[in-house]
């Protein structure tokens, strides 16, 4: 059991930096890396469900932000206060915008409104407005699968084919299935879609 400061008791200062912000609520940023990742967890999820990608880019050098949402505002601009805090940080030269369901949806104007910093952006079984995905400039990579109701196979087509400034615009939908978010780390492809994200990652961090 994890006792003193510590996010969702799951990450402790074993792990990172605890930091707190709103009203008091906490967060994490672990690892050391020169790119920064923003993770934006799934409505009804929390920090501990993205465990399983935060250590994986830990290991492969990156440098992750967690945090408990704020529900007085909007994820989007949750991630871009999360983006700016992490971007302070020193030797942080880029970040990617991480998120799950509303989370990834999100990370599409979160990281259109971090400009230049902005390295990349990931999406699990988000639902990018096709006006903002035509906003995006730098690297895409959703996931999802078949028949899910929010992120589904429909959603991630239409982000994809609005997103043509992306340099890379790369989607993968697991058929036959309604895994939503952080419930595909869990499942039998868990393994697959880590090395998918990391391996994204790793192309585009410049």
């Amino acid at each position: 059991m994890i006792t003193g400061p510590n996010v969702s008791g799951c990450f402790s200062e074993d792990d990172g930096e605890i930091f707190t912000h709103g009203d008091d609520l906490p967060g994490v940023i672990t690892g050391k890396g020169e790119v920064g990742v923003v993770i934006t967890y799934e409505r009804l999820g929390n920090v501990c469900n993205w465990r399983p990608l935060s250590d994986r880019l830990v290991q492969a050098g990156y440098r992750v932000l967690l945090y408990a949402r704020d529900s007085s505002v909007t994820p989007e601009d949750m991630a871009v206060r999360m983006g700016k805090r992490l971007a302070g940080k020193k030797g942080v030269e880029r970040l990617f915008f991480v998120g799950g369901s509303i989370g990834g949806t999100a990370s599409a104007p979160a990281a259109a409104r971090t400009g230049d910093k902005a390295a990349g952006i990931v999406a699990l079984s988000g639902a990018i407005d096709p006006e903002d995905a035509a906003d995006i400039t730098v690297p895409l990579l959703q996931i999802g699968t078949e028949h899910d109701g929010y992120g589904g196979a429909e959603d991630l087509q239409a982000a994809h084919d609005a997103a043509t400034k992306a340099p890379a615009n790369e989607m993968h939908v697991i058929k036959g299935e309604r895994f939503h978010a952080t419930d595909l780390f869990r499942s039998s492809y868990g393994p697959e879609v880590l090395d998918r994200i990391v391996t994204f990652m790793d192309r585009h961090k410049g």
